[in-house]
């Protein structure tokens, strides 16, 4: 184990991408995250297209990982309706594959939601108008009740909360600002404010700000893989 201080090490990435016709691995990535950390967070898009056969693959590199993997998923994993045949062939792997839930690894409760758009701030999106934007703005409030009741179940001392998508706008800093409603939502830092929460790991934002905080004080690290990272690595090291 890789405890500091009776803290759990953390090693969280996003944005894997996994695709079928693509030569990369992450194998060694893996088996070095297994000697650096405790457990492993993957904060979505952990495939490219959301095929089953990406998923397979992703389970086959995961067996090169020694730790405990949690995970949710990401837009990406959505996009080619395959969504719950991915879920299955990760959980058949071992992943704890989260949406809505929590589960418990050594004393800290993991947390996971996708989330979902809307905007951040005075600027976020409100109910008004046309049927789609209305739809639009219910999927965003269902994801962020997703991760309020997601947040009661939590019984440990310490909690991370796992996203695809940004709760607030300074870790998606870098990108253009006219994709930031698309990049996140105020209301899951909202719903995070309401407990009490260690960190908060998000991807989805390639090009944002590795660090920030929710209005209520919680630390939010934006850990997609082509973020700069203190570890040099892209993955980041956090203590829990």
């Amino acid at each position: 184990m890789n405890k500091t201080n009776g803290k759990l090490t953390v090693a969280a990435v996003a944005d894997l991408h996994v695709r079928e016709d693509t030569a990369s691995s992450y194998r060694d990535l893996f088996s070095e995250i297994s000697g650096a950390a405790d457990v492993l967070v993957i904060a979505g898009d952990l495939t490219d297209l959301g095929k089953p056969k990406e998923a397979e693959l992703l389970a086959a590199e995961l067996r090169s990982c020694a730790v405990p993997v949690v995970a949710v998923l990401g837009n990406h994993d959505h996009e080619s309706g395959f969504a719950d045949d991915v879920c299955s062939i990760l959980l058949e792997a071992g992943v704890h594959l989260l949406n809505g839930q929590a589960t418990e690894i050594d004393g800290v409760g993991f947390v996971g939601a996708k989330g979902f758009a809307g905007g951040f701030g005075r600027y976020m999106l409100s109910s008004f108008g046309e049927a789609a934007i209305k739809a639009m703005v219910a999927e965003s409030v269902d994801e962020a009740m997703r991760l309020e009741n997601a947040m009661r179940q939590v019984r440990a001392k310490r909690a991370l909360v796992v996203l695809h998508y940004a709760p607030i706008a300074e870790t998606v800093i870098g990108e253009p600002p006219e994709i930031y409603p698309f990049l996140g939502s105020s209301r899951l830092a909202e719903t995070i404010d309401r407990f009490h929460v260690d960190a908060v790991v998000h991807g989805h934002a390639h090009r944002g700000t590795y660090e920030g905080r929710t209005p209520g004080g919680a630390p939010v690290f934006n850990v997609a893989a082509d973020v700069e990272k203190p570890t040099g690595k892209p993955y980041a090291l956090l203590q829990v």
